[in-house]
């Protein structure tokens, strides 16, 4: 028998065109393998998705760039299908942000979290992030807002090269604007030319110091906060291989147990009074040992299934247990555990695992998803190799710190947060810094992760 009610279906939701997203297929799965009907609203014509087992129907998403209205009339139609109340589970950013402001309306066809609707906005919105971080305690890289082109330039300076330059509202990035979510920034120049793209791109740029990775720097923690806010399921995890490397999604992750992280996710969660699925990214700085809070991601994160301990639950399953007012099983984590993304990894996934290990895609009781995704993935790969180079934002400058400082403007940039700055800038020792410029392509979005 199952622990979840199987009289409530389960719509998942993801506006974000990403035929790759495997985070899709894992909270397939493990609905499904629950018994709970699921259906799935997604661009999946082109995904492994739509082969499994586990999917009970396919329905077409709202566009990108979608109005509330258009989201909710699709939602809306797509519980008139379903015939009755359904858990709503967003996969991707602009879909938990549309949940949280659409609550009222989608009641009661959908359960959501019981939460100020605009939370899931704030908290994925890079520049509020900053704020909420500052107030709570919660050490975050120094981040400045420019006012200007020449504000741009001055906090270029003022943080030192390199930085990282990221948009607020990276989901309002229009698809083939050339515009990245996140890049390196190796002079004031570049600093400067993005600036002149804040209106293309939709919103705020930021520039923060930049955390060089390393060794034992990268992790990630996902939870679920209930109806209490008591942060149940989910736990602490190492990143040791990213796709990008040292700037993307995680590759290959390992369940690790680590209390910093877990108190910090349990503070903000609190502080804010988030309730459902979160995702936060960390790293540690070099310099000071501390954990740096870079992405609050209000949804599962796309490696989610890592942490199912030996109960068999999971933040998605617990999200559904809590809404139907069902008890949450007291599993143990299973420290070690490892999570391998195939095709991004594909020796790591033939290494033995001890402690355990879930793919990404391949799965014996549920096999074409595998299948699917090495055939998409060859004619993709094939597709690439056979289309035109493309170019990439390159340094402009020999160095990261040739040339003379640009002039500063009247008004000083505005500073967003600043904490345990000392030695966060200090780039003494590094030999290689990871191109965070690379052609990220949808599949490959580290904020999507």
């Amino acid at each position: 028998m199952s622990l979840l009610d199987v009289q409530v279906p389960a719509v998942l939701l993801r506006i974000d065109r990403n035929p790759f997203h495997h985070g899709t297929l894992g909270a397939v799965r493990s609905l499904g393998r629950a018994g709970v009907e699921v259906h799935v609203v997604a661009d999946a014509a082109r995904s492994p998705v739509r082969a499994s087992r586990f999917v009970r129907r396919l329905h077409p998403p709202p566009r990108p760039g979608a109005s509330p209205g258009d989201i909710a009339a699709t939602l809306l139609r797509v519980a008139a299908h379903v015939a009755r109340p359904a858990v709503l589970i967003p996969l991707d950013d602009a879909s938990a942000i549309a949940a949280g402001r659409l609550r009222e309306e989608l009641a009661p066809a959908y359960l959501l979290p019981q939460q100020p609707g605009a939370l899931p906005e704030r908290v994925a919105d890079k520049a509020e992030l900053a704020e909420l971080c500052a107030a709570a305690g919660v050490p975050h890289p120094v981040t400045l807002v420019p006012d200007s082109a020449e504000d741009a330039a001055a906090a270029a300076w003022r943080l030192g090269l390199p930085l990282v330059a990221k948009w607020s509202r990276p989901w309002l990035v229009p698809a083939g604007s050339g515009l990245r979510s996140t890049v390196l920034v190796r002079s004031a120049r570049e600093a400067r030319e993005l600036f002149l793209r804040s209106a293309e791109a939709g919103s705020t740029l930021l520039l923060q110091t930049f955390l060089p990775p390393g060794p034992d720097r990268d992790w990630f923690c996902h939870g679920y906060a209930d109806r209490t806010g008591a942060v149940r399921a989910g736990g602490p995890g190492r990143k040791h291989l990213a796709w990008p490397r040292g700037a993307g999604l995680t590759a290959v992750g390992q369940w690790t147990p680590n209390p910093q992280i877990t108190g910090l996710a349990e503070r903000l969660t609190r502080e804010l009074g988030y309730r459902g699925i979160f995702d936060l990214d960390f790293r540690r700085c070099g310099s000071t040992g501390r954990y740096h809070l870079l992405d609050f991601n209000p949804r599962p994160g796309a490696q989610f299934r890592l942490f199912t301990d030996s109960a068999g639950l999971d933040v998605v399953r617990a999200l559904h247990l809590d809404l139907t007012h069902r008890p949450l099983p007291a599993g143990t984590p299973l420290a070690g555990r490892r999570f391998v993304v195939e095709n991004y990894a594909p020796l790591t996934a033939l290494r033995p695992a001890p402690a355990g290990r879930e793919l990404a895609w391949h799965a014996a009781d549920d096999p074409a998803p595998g299948r699917a995704m090495w055939t998409l993935w060859s004619r993709r790969a094939a597709g690439r190799l056979a289309g035109p180079v493309t170019g990439r934002l390159r340094p402009r400058t020999p160095s990261p710190q040739a040339g003379a400082p640009a002039t500063a403007s009247t008004t000083a940039p505005r500073l967003v947060y600043q904490a345990g700055a000392p030695g966060l800038t200090d780039l003494t020792g590094i030999t290689r810094i990871t191109d965070l410029t690379d052609d990220f392509r949808e599949d490959e979005k580290a904020s999507s992760c």
